[in-house]
């Protein structure tokens, strides 16, 4: 049975996850992705090329790196990872300038428990100031590992481009306009977009939809709220594409973070009810 549990504490977001059958759709995260894999291997394809990571294995990603995922075979898959904000990671190292991870899968077994003490911390419901703790010490061990100040910059069309998908999340994408704006046809606009982020426009402004709307529900406790600021049908469309990210539903993961349980029997029938079961979880 796939089982993925969120808490959140001190700005880094926590996951533990068990999956079987599930797999990821290719996304990319705003945040660093740092995990260990626990149990089984990790199969995933970042930047054209297939990572495996074995029981013991650190995954880096770096912010905006396109990825998917999914268990290597039918034995399945356990594995944490953390989120963290690149201007909260860079504050910890006290550095400037964004970095890079430039080896996606290490083997360090300083590195992996403290990761794991931290992750531990923050689904375990520790105080912030031990969490906060716990980050300086992964921080201090991912400086000793290969970390890059050559980090891929955007391009000014690039950059235009993201701001305008940014400046558009209630919107329907309209790539013609982007282009129009840019010079480009929308097909050139896909392909420049694609060879630089490793996902076409269309994937990107849903990832940045979906992240707003995590963010939204994390703020405001409330999934309905998220739906409409961010432009989504209802709430049926936004958990369909929730759940292809972070593995679980907007709802769920609002109950995640506030320690609640995830409700698995109808409560109410009616359409209104913030509880309606086939439109909160689907199953």
């Amino acid at each position: 049975m796939d089982k993925f549990i969120y808490k959140k504490s001190a700005g880094i977001t926590a996951l533990s996850a068990s999956i079987t059958d599930f797999t990821y759709k290719k996304h990319a995260h705003k945040e660093y992705a740092i995990g260990v894999t626990l149990r089984g291997i990790q199969h995933y394809n970042l930047d054209g090329s297939l990572q495996l990571s074995y029981q013991n294995g650190v995954m880096l990603f770096n912010p905006e790196q396109a990825h998917d995922g999914m268990a290597h075979d039918e034995s399945g898959l356990d594995y944490v990872m953390l989120y963290i904000d690149p201007q909260l990671l860079l504050e910890v190292m006290e550095k400037k300038n964004i970095v890079c991870f430039s080896t996606p899968i290490v083997y360090d077994d300083r590195l992996s428990q403290r990761i794991l003490n931290l992750s531990h911390a923050i689904l375990s419901g520790k105080d912030e100031m031990v969490c906060s703790e716990l980050l300086v010490s992964l921080a201090d061990s991912l400086i000793q590992n290969n970390l890059s100040t050559d980090y891929k910059k955007d391009t000014a069309l690039i950059k235009k481009a993201k701001e305008m998908l940014h400046a558009s999340l209630k919107d329907v994408i309209k790539l013609d306009e982007i282009g129009k704006e840019l010079q480009l046809s929308r097909f050139q606009l896909i392909r420049l977009f694609k060879a630089h982020t490793g996902i076409s426009p269309y994937q990107y402004f849903l990832n940045c939809k979906l992240e707003r709307a995590k963010q939204l529900i994390e703020k405001n406790r409330d999934v309905y709220s998220a739906v409409a600021d961010c432009g989504f049908v209802d709430l049926t469309h936004l958990n369909k594409h929730f759940k292809s990210v972070y593995g679980t539903t907007a709802f769920e993961y609002m109950l995640h973070l506030h320690g609640k349980k995830v409700p698995r029997n109808d409560l109410c029938t009616t359409r209104n009810c913030p509880f309606v079961i086939n439109n909160l979880v689907n199953r």
